[in-house]
Parts: structure tokens; sequence; C-alpha cells
């Protein structure tokens, strides 16, 4: 298996599961895996579906777990654990509010005393970090008592308490209700922030890490493989990738753009000399555009200098006439977004050159995954962002059947399902290798026996050549369009 996937929102490509699944029987059929980002009961909350009211069943407005046996029955389907929280809406969460230590849940959410039974100074509280503005935790009535329970993203989003037991019998039921849906990968969203330990900042803590491993041993004796997503300096990408299946390559999407908009390839070499192999290749995803990952954090130097993430988010905001400044978000821990809230294609605003990263994301090795704007070639969604006020939504568009397939022949997306299908050729199933070849060029290739597959790319012009050699196929393929025939 080659290992190539999509990304999706089942609400947002096509409505639901039903088209989901006539796209994978056609015209994405060369793509071997699918992950449905949160379809849970609701998938249109607080945050879109990651504070699930019940996450063991799939939202009716968009399918059922029939249609998820039926879908992994031909593609490899992942799904998310979220692993931090659980709606303030849950049944679990009501009953523990009604019936305080009587609940049969009691025990379930965390509360400030639990990480602070002494209290908590101010140095302490102020030391954790938090992706969002604002204190850790929220004020709750429970069971006449006003409880204050931690709350890392919103108020609506209560942790989980993943060290009492009531917590792990809460994530365990939601995996028996993966596995029994078909799910093949978990992903572990937000389990940086799970464990929370005084005199850190508990955010990829070495009790972290062992929570990882814990974990992991369980979701390995459903027969599933793990997928971890951490949005943290590169290091910290280094030590977790040997304790999972996969982890997320972010580190690749700010140095390719680095290398574009530079013409240089230098930090691009210096990623690829201690990069991971069992990496989820990712460029966009629906979070936004990472730049942070590449970058300085907490004092410790990045692939690239602040300086240079700088340069980056002027670029975007000049190619996207300004509007990626408007919905990008400064965090409170930063003096920079942290994401480029926009699509790739209008970041890069050369066709050429975005599918001279989609080429180098498959070449790669590791499983590449392509986010469904991406792949559509999507353009920034002004209008839902205008609607919303939330800057990740340009990036979310909302896809008709019949705009899905006015999209299918573009091009730029025939060349991207083209490398799906190039995923397949037997020389990636052989060894890798890469050399920089110029202060703008680099080589990317893989040798099988007789059968070879070379990749160059010029990131100053920008230009990319695909040469295949063997008896399996020889040809090449010199820009998107020669690529879209193959």
């Amino acid at each position: 298996m080659s290992g190539t996937s999509i990304l999706v929102y089942a609400e947002r490509v096509g409505g639901n599961l039903g088209e989901i699944e006539k796209l994978l029987a056609g015209a994405l059929k060369d793509f071997d895996g699918i992950h449905v980002l949160p379809f849970f009961h609701p998938y249109d909350g607080d945050d879109a579906g990651f504070d699930p009211i019940d996450h063991t069943i799939v939202d009716p407005r968009l399918g059922t777990w029939a249609d998820f046996k039926r879908i992994s029955a031909t593609h490899e389907l992942t799904a998310d654990l979220i692993v931090n929280h659980a709606s303030n809406l849950s049944p679990e969460f009501l009953d523990w509010q009604e019936k305080g230590d009587a609940s049969e849940y009691a025990g379930m959410f965390l509360t400030f005393d639990k990480v602070f039974p002494n209290g908590g100074s101010e140095k302490d509280i102020t030391s954790f970090y938090r992706p969002r503005p604002g204190f850790p935790f929220t004020a709750y009535e429970v069971a006449g008592e006003r409880r204050l329970v931690w709350t890392t993203f919103m108020p609506s989003q209560v942790d989980i308490d993943i060290e009492h037991e009531r917590g792990m019998d809460y994530l365990k039921r939601v995996l028996e209700a993966l596995k029994s849906g078909g799910v093949k990968v978990v992903r572990f969203d937000a389990v940086g922030y799970a464990v929370k330990t005084p005199g850190t900042d508990s955010f990829m803590t070495k009790e972290t890490l062992e929570f990882v491993k814990e974990i992991t041993d369980l979701i390995h004796s459903y027969d599933m493989r793990v997928l971890v997503e951490v949005h943290a300096h590169y290091t910290q990408q280094l030590e977790i990738a040997p304790l999972v299946d996969l982890i997320y390559d972010f580190q690749t999407a700010p140095l390719l753009l680095h290398s574009l908009f530079t013409g240089t390839v230098d930090r691009l070499a210096d990623w690829f000399k201690i990069r991971p192999n069992n990496c989820l290749n990712v460029l966009d995803t629906h979070d936004g555009y990472g730049v942070i990952d590449g970058g300085p954090i907490g004092g410790r130097p990045g692939l690239i200098t602040q300086d240079e993430m700088a340069h980056i988010f002027d670029v975007a905001e000049k190619n996207t006439a300004g509007h990626s400044a408007i919905a990008s978000v400064v965090p409170q821990w930063f003096t920079l977004p942290h994401q480029i809230n926009a699509t790739l294609p209008a970041i890069v605003n050369d066709d050429d050159a975005y599918v001279l990263m989609r080429a180098v994301q498959f070449f790669l090795p590791g499983e590449p995954q392509v986010y469904y704007v991406g792949l559509l070639n999507g353009m920034d969604d002004k209008e839902l962002f205008e609607k919303t006020g939330q800057g990740r939504d340009v990036n979310r568009h909302h896809y008709t059947p019949q705009e899905i397939e006015k999209a299918l022949t573009q091009p730029v997306t025939q060349a991207i399902i083209a490398l799906a299908r190039l995923r397949k050729h037997p020389a990636f199933e052989g060894s890798f290798s890469w050399e920089t070849t110029g202060q703008s060029s680099m080589s990317l290739g893989w040798v099988n026996g007789q059968n070879e597959l070379h990749l160059r790319i010029d990131t100053a012009k920008p230009t990319f050549e695909i040469e295949s050699l063997g008896p399996f196929k020889t040809s090449n393929y010199q820009g998107f369009r020669e690529l879209a025939s193959y």
C-alpha cells in the first residue's frame, strides 16, 4: 500500500458520507485512505466537531457507522480520538453536574484541586501553556457547588482526567465504537495538553510522553494504528516519533514556502537530514497553514528564524491581497501568527510552484495526505469568514457536488490525483535518497531494482521534472500540465 490519503469534513465535501463514498469509488479511487474529521454528534458544535456531545455515534445528518464500514472495506479509515476533552453538554458531564460525587462519572473530569491539591500560586497557574487567551479553567455549578473545571481550549470543552479510571473508561468506550465502525488509524487530538504537571508548562512533557506510550499500547490492542498530532518545536516531533506509528510532518510545509519565497533549499535540506520516516506528509490542513512548527519556540532556535517566519507571512499577505493578514490570528504567547489562515493555492499564487510543493510531499518517505480544499485547488472562502468571523473558515469551504465535479476537471487537481497514482509505482517500495544540486535546486529519488523515479525541483524559477526509468514505465513529466496526463 502506498499510504496516500485525503483529509475531509463529511459535511463540507458534498454534504454527507454518501457523496464521499462515490468520490472514493470514482475520481479519487487512486487514494488509499481517508481521514474524516469529527463526524460525531454534533459535527457543528462550538469547535467544528472537536467538542463531541456523544463521541461514539455518527451524526445522523452525515450518515451512519454502516457507511463507514463500507468505506473501510476499500480504504484505510482514520478518525479522531479527542483525548483532552469532551463537551459540557455531554451526558457524562451533565450527570456529574447534577449528582456530583454520586454520579457514575465522578472523577472523569479534571478539576482545579486535582492538579493543585494544596492550591496554586500565580506562577504555577500562569506557567501552563495554552493555545488561546485567558486561563485554562472555567467555573461550573456541580451538585450545588461552584467548581473550577479545566477547559484548556474553550469553556464548552471540559477536560478529561486521563489519570482517573473513569476518564480511561470513557476513552475505551470511544475506542470500541471506532473499532466497530471500521477505523484502522486513530489520531490523537490535543494529546499534548492532556497531562497537567505542576511546575512545568504541561505541554509535551515527559509525563505526556509516558501517557502517549500507554495509550498507544492500548490502541494497538484494538489492532489499530496511532497517529499523533503535535504542533511543537521540531525536536519534540523527533522525541515522539519513535513512540507511535505515525507523526505529522508539520515542518516541511513552512520550509517549502521559505524555499519558494527565497529561492533557496538549504533550510529544507537541514530538515531532510533528520526527518523521521514514519511521517504523515502534510502541507495544508483544516487548522490552516502552519509556520511556527519550523520556527523558534521557547527560546530554542528553529529550522528557520523568526525573521524568516515573518517574511513568509509578508509574502503570503501580498499573494492574498492582504486577506491572510486579516484572517490570521496572533496568539497570546507569540508575536506572529502560528499559522496562515488562507488556502495553500492562494498563499503560493502560482500553479507551478503549488504542484511542485505537492510533488515534494508525495516523494518524501512517509504517507502523503492531501486536504480537500488543497486537492480541489480552492481559493479563500472570504464570504464564510465574514459570516463566522473565524479565520480558519477561509480554508474550510462547503463544496456542493456540482462544485466538486467542476473542480476535478482542473489540471492542478488532476496533477495531484496523478501524484497519488504515481505513488503506487514500484520504485517507492525501494530506497530513498536526496541531494541539493544548487542554491535553489534539489533532487529526490527512489530506486527499487531496475525501477527508478526522480524528482528535480528548482524553487527559484519555480519548475519541477519527474523522470521514470525502468521496465515499469519510462517517461518524463515537466510541470503540472504534463503530470496531469499520467
